[in-house]
């Protein structure tokens, strides 16, 4: 919808006002919520996090000044909706994320999730790699995720990343993880991400690297390989996105993350998601759901370069 035929505050709240439609033909992109927190182990309130990343993203606009594109008439995109979820059953709810992706990506259209906990990017890896094989990982967080287990349990949102490499939907030596800070569990914590394979670059070698910088060395990690970027909120320093679950001080600057994501192009974006939005503990007009939905815009004016060559 034009803003300036129907104002921003009036209309159905879809992601960037999209229509929202499960009818595929001609899509190239869709904005799709996975409402599930279950997986969390501090704060919960993700669920939440589709509906406030889609109300704040009623402020996008089409054009991105620094591609020279307009996201709509490059992409054809949509709204799909939510994926069915089963709260409190983690495992149950990839088996529901996996059979609904599977349409989405037989159809070629590019995901771009908002979730939810970071546990559910292993149910898009898994129907994405059904599809497109194994992929790189490219990742901005404050943690790795690549733990053994919480509480016994092998699925959650800290543990993402391990199960994937161990599936075999990632390949380590190809995937770059940034912006891992604060405390640990144990002096060990990075290097046993690193002995998984991955590529793991702290906060405060991201700071001297710079936006440049950071590109190239993404672009020389992934090479040719399809790309899966996974975005986590608590990347942002707590002072400008205060809304999530896990927020760990000294982190970067929406400004920052931005310049970070725009110093990516020309990957091969094949999938993305923004997860861990936790609207309760948002701030009075919502900072951290406006960061999150231009995030996911940045994501989405990747993928629309991509596509104009």
């Amino acid at each position: 919808m034009d803003a300036r035929v129907i104002p921003r505050f009036a209309g159905v709240r879809t992601f960037m006002r999209l229509p929202h439609t499960t009818d595929l033909a001609g899509v190239d992109a869709a904005a799709i919520g996975i409402p599930f927190d279950t997986a969390t182990s501090y704060r919960t309130g993700a669920r939440f996090g589709p509906e406030a990343v889609r109300s704040a993203s009623a402020l996008l606009r089409p054009f991105h000044p620094a591609f020279g594109i307009d996201l709509v008439e490059t992409l054809s995109m949509i709204d799909y909706g939510d994926l069915p979820v089963a709260p409190g059953d983690t495992e149950g709810t990839y088996r529901r994320i996996e059979e609904a992706l599977e349409p989405v990506l037989a159809a070629g259209v590019f995901p771009a999730v908002i979730g939810g906990d970071h546990s559910i990017t292993l149910a898009e890896l898994r129907a994405l790699a059904k599809v497109r094989g194994p992929l790189a990982l490219v990742h901005l967080d404050s943690h790795t995720d690549t733990w053994e287990s919480y509480f016994d349990q092998r699925y959650f949102h800290g543990t993402t990343f391990k199960r994937a490499i161990e599936e075999g939907l990632i390949d380590a030596g190809a995937s770059v993880q940034a912006g891992m800070r604060g405390p640990l569990f144990a002096a060990g914590d990075l290097e046993e991400a690193r002995a998984l394979g991955l590529q793991v670059i702290p906060s405060e070698e991201l700071r001297a690297l710079g936006p440049a910088a950071y590109g190239r060395a993404v672009r020389e990690r992934v090479g040719g390989w399809p790309v899966f970027f996974s975005f986590d909120i608590d990347f942002l320093d707590p002072a400008f996105a205060p809304g999530t679950g896990t927020p760990e001080v000294a982190g970067f600057s929406t400004a920052e993350a931005v310049a970070l994501l725009r110093a990516l192009r020309g990957i091969d974006l094949v999938g993305c998601d923004l997860v861990e939005v936790s609207p309760p503990y948002d701030g009075a007009g919502q900072p951290t759901a406006l960061a999150a939905a231009n995030v996911l815009w940045e994501l989405l004016a990747l993928r629309a370069a991509a596509s104009r060559g």
